[in-house]
């Protein structure tokens, strides 16, 4: 695989503007992993680049969203919310009105953009946005901490220039705003991994979910239970989304990588460990194709930190270099660093993974028999 022309975005306006105190969502988490990949070299190089990004205009932000709503962002900061702004989900506890917010949303949102286009123009092979990932917004509404929907503006960015997007979701919930703007489509695949709508928000992305008319076959859902764990969710990602994902064959991919999936996050019941992420993404590299990569979820700050840095530091083909056991203590002046940035391997008891194991292989095998065969595969 040839060297990657690759480019991390950060603003520091992302570390100035914050969701209230109470809100489990983060901003400063893109700020605590540029701080930690900065000493390891990470951030500069022959190929390695950082880029602030530029903000989306209202215009670009309207390729997507409805103006009214829109308008309605700006007034409820100007503290002017309305009973009509919080129907469309606005100053609920998930999507709070803060200072700042409009401004954080449009440079959020621009920085997925801009992303796109260093793809398009060739100055870059690989991005991440560790400050987007807001896949649950849609046209006028907010949901799930996300306002702006930056992967699908990304998204029609690529498939303006006539590019088939496909778009991967590792964030363990179902990134459902993307899905219903793509569900009728097939120049953008959706697959998403992600802990089953029956025990988690937003309560969508089951397996018979696979896209309408032309879009039938197109959206792919992988829903998991509650204990997952890493060699099962490879084992589903491997069986029921790699082959579609090379049938497929798109221009560009997406990836969202919320970290909201590893043991211990507060509002999920995974039990995953970053090194699944770092294979993961390292197959997908393997396709050699140019990747987008965002952020996501993530509400245990430190592990999703940890995460985002080993990601990048695979994205960027560095992650052999010099990342291991020592580094973390010495560059990052915590103990709890002493291994590199992989976590400690999990061991799950027997009992779960049998009863995780029997409903992924049934998720995986109902793919194989109703998608796979949309797309000449066989199961």
């Amino acid at each position: 695989m040839k060297d990657l022309n690759s480019v991390f975005l950060y603003s520091p306006e992302w570390d100035t503007i914050n969701y209230p105190q109470e809100c489990p969502f983060d901003t400063g988490r893109a700020g605590k992993t540029r701080s930690t990949l900065f000493p390891m070299g990470l951030l500069s190089g022959k190929q390695i680049k950082e880029i602030k990004p530029v903000k989306a205009t209202r215009a670009e932000l309207e390729k997507f969203h409805d103006p009214v709503y829109l308008e309605a962002i700006k007034n409820a900061e100007k503290g002017n919310l309305t009973p009509e702004a919080f129907a469309m989900g606005i100053g609920t506890p998930d999507c709070p009105v803060f200072p700042g917010m409009y401004e954080y949303i449009s440079l959020a949102s621009g920085a997925s953009i801009t992303g796109a286009r260093l793809i398009l123009s060739g100055e870059a092979d690989v991005v991440f946005n560790p400050g987007g990932g807001f896949h649950h917004a849609g046209p006028k509404e907010a949901s799930g901490f996300c306002f702006i929907n930056d992967v699908v503006l990304a998204a029609m960015e690529l498939t303006g220039a006539k590019k088939r997007v496909l778009f991967l979701d590792l964030d363990v919930h179902h990134g459902d705003g993307v899905q219903n703007a793509f569900y009728e489509r097939n120049d953008v695949m959706t697959i998403s991994l992600h802990e089953s709508g029956k025990t988690l928000f937003p309560g969508t992305g089951f397996e018979n979910e696979i896209g309408r008319g032309q879009g039938k076959g197109y959206s792919v859902n992988i829903p998991l239970p509650v204990g997952t764990y890493d060699a099962a969710y490879e084992k589903a990602f491997i069986e029921a989304a790699l082959p579609l994902i090379k049938k497929y064959d798109p221009d560009v991919l997406i990836m969202e990588l919320g970290m909201d999936g590893l043991s211990g996050d507060p509002l999920a019941h995974l039990n995953l460990t970053n090194n699944v992420y770092a294979d993961i993404i390292k197959q997908v590299l393997q396709l050699g194709k140019p990747i987008l990569a965002t952020g996501g979820g993530g509400y245990n700050v430190e592990s999703t930190v940890r995460g985002w840095a080993l990601a990048w530091s695979v994205l960027c083909g560095e992650d052999e270099h010099d990342l291991g056991i020592g580094l973390g203590g010495v560059m990052l002046e915590t103990t709890e660093w002493l291994g590199g940035l992989r976590d400690r391997i999990l061991i799950t008891d027997a009992g779960i993974r049998d009863t995780v194991d029997a409903e992924i292989q049934r998720v995986i095998q109902y793919i194989k028999d109703k998608v796979f065969p949309l797309h000449g595969l066989s199961g």
